[in-house]
């Protein structure tokens, strides 16, 4: 096929201004319009993949050079001139061509401006579902203004990431809640995405407290502390530490009092007091350390007499004091025994007390020769005649006050009973000495001195 004879140089730079170029075919040059075709198929493919912003300018660069190229071959043929019916012809090819492109491309951009407008509004979700509506269309033809969408989508796939990393963090995985903040700085770091990212970190911190105010506490401390990274990180999170931080400390305490985890209930109440000395629940916290307090010496004290078989070891050799032992009070109060118990074994249930209730701990010795009561002759399986002398039984004891654990009592108590049977029985040989069989009354006769009775 040969070209027009008398072709039109506006029609034919009209009609390459469709990229396709369609001005070629009507100066009759097919081979370079499947040629323009395929340049222009091969741009705006690059285009596609690569996304880049150069690629759209080299695009319009081939649109410049195909309307100015078709316009100079025309210009040369000998019968140039104006045709109607050709111009006729471009325009109704590369009006709707041209037409299609700029709507596709002011679509795009509009597309872009809901999706910057969602991310100014901290609205990740906004963000997605207006991108979502990004075609191959807008791919093709505003590859660049489509891509920068993408970039917002991808930054609130991460943000959606560190979303649920801190609600890992909420669970007490304080690892997770690391790597959250590492992941919401490096969103940050990117232009744009400052309200996101502190809608995401507001969404997170809104959720506490937790139900778990210990847990609440490695929370707040782990905010506390955390002073690397943006400040727009850094402020958030102390001020979300110094809101719970208070509360938490006194619902750890009062829960660790109930787990009777004493001592670190103790320290829970000492820390809201030393960090947060105004705050209104200062009192409960110092009723807790007193009650934490008193638990402690209790769980010491106990542990003190079960260990106490004898005057050195457990209490005997270690006193301790329980503050809210009763007063001492003569007739009335209470005793542990411990040490060697035979004897006071005997003694009245009256004058016994457990730890709590008691005023004093009585440590008892073993029972050793006492003072000489009487001295009696007997007769031995041989015949022979024998004198032997009958002893009181001696302990040595110590008291305790157990409010205070100083020693208030250190004597040896006599214990007086029955001697010169009429009948005595022994192994062996006949003894010199015997100790007194004693009566219950001998035992509290002995004691009562030692606890007032």
């Amino acid at each position: 096929m040969t070209g027009p004879r008398e072709p039109d140089p506006l029609a034919v730079a009209v009609g390459n201004a469709s990229l396709l170029g369609a001005g070629y075919l009507l100066l009759g040059r097919r081979a370079l319009f499947w040629a323009a075709a395929a340049v222009t198929a091969s741009l705006l493919w690059l285009t596609y993949t690569t996304s880049r912003t150069w690629c759209e300018l080299v695009v319009a660069l081939w649109w410049a050079a195909l309307v100015a190229h078709g316009w100079w071959l025309a210009r040369r043929h000998p019968a140039a001139g104006p045709r109607r019916g050709q111009r006729v012809l471009a325009l109704a090819l590369t009006v709707p061509v041209l037409a299609a492109a700029g709507w596709v491309r002011f679509d795009a951009y509009g597309i872009e401006d809901r999706v910057t407008r969602a991310r100014a509004d901290g609205s990740c979700r906004a963000a997605v579902d207006a991108q979502e509506e990004v075609a191959f269309r807008h791919r093709l033809l505003a590859a660049p203004v489509a891509a920068r969408g993408d970039t917002v989508v991808g930054a609130c796939e991460r943000l959606d990431t560190a979303a649920g990393r801190l609600s890992g963090g909420l669970a007490g995985d304080l690892d997770l809640l690391g790597s959250a903040f590492d992941t919401l700085g490096a969103v940050l770091g990117e232009p744009g995405n400052e309200r996101t990212v502190e809608a995401t970190l507001e969404r997170y911190l809104g959720r506490l407290p937790t139900d778990d105010g210990c847990l609440n506490v490695r929370i707040a401390d782990w905010l506390r502390d955390r002073r690397t990274g943006p400040k727009d990180l850094t402020g958030p999170a102390s001020a979300a530490s110094a809101r719970i931080a208070p509360g938490a400390l006194a619902e750890c305490g009062d829960a660790l009092m109930g787990d009777e985890e004493w001592a670190d209930a103790r320290e829970s109440y000492r820390r809201l007091l030393d960090e947060h000395p105004g705050d209104s629940r200062a009192d409960d916290a110092r009723e807790g350390i007193r009650k934490a307090g008193l638990a402690i010496e209790l769980v010491r004290v106990r542990s003190l007499v079960e260990a106490a078989d004898g005057m050195g070891s457990g209490y005997c050799r270690e006193p301790a004091k329980y503050s809210a032992a009763p007063a001492y009070r003569r007739g009335e109060s209470g005793a542990v025994f411990v040490g060697d118990t035979e004897y006071t074994d005997k003694l009245p249930e009256a004058w016994r007390a457990d730890a709590p209730d008691a005023a004093l701990v009585v440590c008892a010795d073993e029972a050793d020769a006492g003072k000489v009561v009487e001295t009696c002759r007997y007769r031995d399986h041989k015949g022979r005649i024998g004198s032997v002398r009958f002893n009181k039984l001696a302990v040595r004891v110590k008291a305790y006050a157990l409010r205070t654990g100083k020693l208030v009592t250190d004597r040896t108590v006599q214990i007086g009973g029955e001697s010169c049977p009429g009948t005595l029985g022994y192994f062996g040989s006949l003894p010199s000495r015997m100790a007194v069989t004693p009566s219950n009354a001998d035992v509290r006769d002995a004691f009562g001195p030692v606890v007032g009775r």
